[in-house]
C-alpha cells in the first residue's frame, strides 16, 4: 500500500429533530500507488480532554449521542490507484434529541485482512479521521468568556509566545478568532505578518470546555523592541491587548555586562591615576 488521503479533515453541519441528513467524506488512493487500496471505516465519538485539547475518540458522552444515528453506506471497499471515492453516510436524527452540539468522527484505515487475501502487501496500517461538528436546532445556549489574553514583555531566549485562554460554558461549539500583529517599535515596520501571510487564526471551542491557544512568533528577530497586538474575537466581542516586547538574548546581556565591567574598571583606573597624580 502506498498511502491514502482522507478529506475534508472536518466539516460543520446543521441538523434538526427528525432530520435525515446525507453527507460524505472523500478518500483518495495515491496516484503512484501500485495496487488497490482496501479500506474499512468506523464511526467514533469525538471529544477533547484538558485545556490542550487532547483528542478523545473513545469516550461516549451527552455530546456524542450522534454516533448511534450514523450509518455509512459502504463501510468497507476498495479504491483503485489515482481514484477518489466518496464515502456517503446517513444521519437519522431522532425526534426527541437535545439541542446543541453533537460530535463524531469517521475513521478510515487499511483493511489488512481483505488486502492480504487479495495479494496486497501492507507495511503500515494507520487510521485517519474526519471530524463532523453538528448543530442540532433548538434552545441553543451561547455562553463563554475570554479568560486570558497574554503577551510577554521580555524574552531572553527562544521565540516569543502569545497565548489566550477561552472558556465555553454553552451547549454548542463556538468559533474564536485571534489576530496578531507585530511592529518594530523603533522603526515602525511590520515584522509579522510577512507579506502574503495570514495573521488571523480561528479555532473551534467545544461546549463545556476551556481551550488554551498558543502561537509562537517565529518571524520576530532575537534582538529588538517590538509592539505586539493580539485581538481575540469571541461570542460577538473583541478583546484587545497591545504590549511592548523586548527581545534581548542572553549573549547580548553577557556582552552588556562585560562592557559595563570593562567600563567600570577603566573608569576606576582613571580615577585612581588622577588621584595619584594630584597627590
Amino acid at each position: 500500500m502506498d498511502g491514502f488521503v482522507l478529506f475534508p479533515m472536518n466539516q460543520t453541519i446543521d441538523l434538526a429533530p427528525g432530520d435525515v441528513y446525507r453527507g460524505y467524506v472523500q478518500v483518495a488512493n495515491s496516484a503512484d500507488a501500485t495496487s488497490d487500496f482496501y479500506y474499512r471505516t468506523s464511526v467514533m465519538p469525538y471529544g477533547v480532554t484538558g485545556e490542550d485539547y487532547t483528542i478523545d475518540l473513545a469516550t461516549m458522552s451527552s455530546w456524542t449521542q450522534i454516533v448511534d444515528w450514523v450509518k455509512i453506506d459502504e463501510p468497507t471497499g476498495k479504491i483503485a490507484p489515482n481514484e477518489v471515492k466518496k464515502l456517503w453516510f446517513t444521519i437519522e436524527v431522532p425526534e426527541s434529541v437535545p439541542a446543541g452540539g453533537q460530535y463524531f468522527a469517521i475513521g478510515v484505515s487499511a483493511d489488512k485482512e481483505r488486502a492480504s487475501s487479495n495479494g496486497v502487501s501492507i507495511n503500515d496500517v494507520y487510521e485517519m479521521a474526519s471530524v463532523v461538528y453538528a448543530d442540532v436546532a433548538g434552545e441553543t445556549i451561547r455562553r463563554g468568556e475570554v479568560m486570558s489574553n497574554a503577551i510577554p514583555g521580555f524574552v531572553a531566549s527562544g521565540k516569543p509566545v502569545v497565548s489566550a485562554m477561552v472558556n465555553n460554558s454553552g451547549n454548542i461549539h463556538e468559533k474564536v478568532e485571534v489576530t496578531i500583529e507585530v511592529k518594530n517599535a523603533l522603526g515602525g515596520g511590520i515584522v509579522f505578518p510577512l507579506e502574503g501571510e495570514e495573521n488571523t487564526f480561528s479555532e473551534l471551542v467545544m461546549p463545556e470546555t476551556t481551550k488554551y491557544l498558543v502561537r509562537e512568533l517565529d518571524a520576530v528577530p532575537a534582538l529588538g523592541v517590538f509592539e505586539v497586538t493580539q485581538n481575540i474575537t469571541y461570542l460577538g466581542e473583541t478583546f484587545y491587548n497591545t504590549k511592548t516586547l523586548i527581545m534581548c538574548p542572553i549573549w547580548f546581556l553577557v556582552l552588556l555586562a562585560l562592557l559595563a565591567m570593562t567600563f567600570g574598571a577603566t573608569l576606576a583606573a582613571i580615577v585612581k591615576k588622577h588621584r595619584k597624580k594630584k597627590s
